[in-house]
């Protein structure tokens, strides 16, 4: 009497975990979620997507300048302003959701700058280098925007501060400066005459001293 009682129980038992297993299998179970990111890490992939547009954008600016086709040129410059658009556009959202970004700021500036808007550009360093002053980036696109409004005392101070901290962007500043010279002596425009001798002499004098002294990753290139 007792053994199919059993039997009819343990029937009952797995009727019901294979009616079990059946609902789980039609229901929906929940999943693991990826964390929300934070604001910084968003800002975080906006101010990489903007490197990636600002370099396609530097990349067509340097083939419209090789290019000998005019058509093409003006294509790849158009291009070129569109990327800086975007490049723009995600730096600033970049610094809205961290205010603090040091690097979004200076990369804002260099895409303004490139862009014909120094003003906004110069504000742009500025916020750059109020959050890290020595932030030697930020220092030489600063200047090289400085050498598009004339401003050549300024221009020559951050070239100074930059030589013994940062030869490379110092070097980059100086051929800047070069090229700043070279386009001022066909098209001087308001700078006088005097003003270009001058800083003509100082590039000079400055050239003649980087040559003569190594910077610290060429020392270490030394056989000692």
């Amino acid at each position: 009497m007792n053994q199919p009682a059993r039997a009819i129980g343990l029937g009952l038992l797995l009727l019901g975990t294979s009616s079990l297993v059946f609902a789980s299998r039609g229901s929906s179970m929940p999943t693991m979620s990826s964390p929300e990111k934070t604001p910084q890490q968003r800002a975080a992939d906006l101010y990489n997507a903007g490197l990636k547009s600002r370099d396609r954008a530097m990349k067509s600016l340097k083939e419209a300048k090789e290019s000998p086709d005019a058509e093409e040129r003006v294509k790849l410059e158009g291009k070129a302003k569109k990327e800086f658009e975007k490049a723009i556009s995600k730096f600033q959202e970049a610094t809205k959701l961290n205010p603090r970004f040091h690097q979004a700021y200076s990369d804002l500036g260099f895409s303004l700058r490139k862009s014909g808007d120094y003003t906004a550009a110069l504000q742009a360093y500025g916020q750059a280098l109020a959050l890290a002053p020595g932030y030697t980036p930020a220092i030489e696109y600063r200047a090289e925007a400085y050498l598009a409004l004339n401003k050549l005392e300024d221009a020559k101070q951050a070239y100074v501060q930059l030589f013994p901290s940062d030869r490379s962007h110092a070097d980059e500043l100086l051929q800047a400066m070069k090229a700043w010279l070279e386009t001022r002596r066909s098209e001087p425009g308001d700078v006088a005459p005097g003003t270009l001798q001058d800083f003509d002499q100082w590039v000079a004098q400055r050239d003649e001293i980087a040559k003569q002294t190594p910077s610290v990753s060429q020392l270490q290139k030394r056989p000692w």
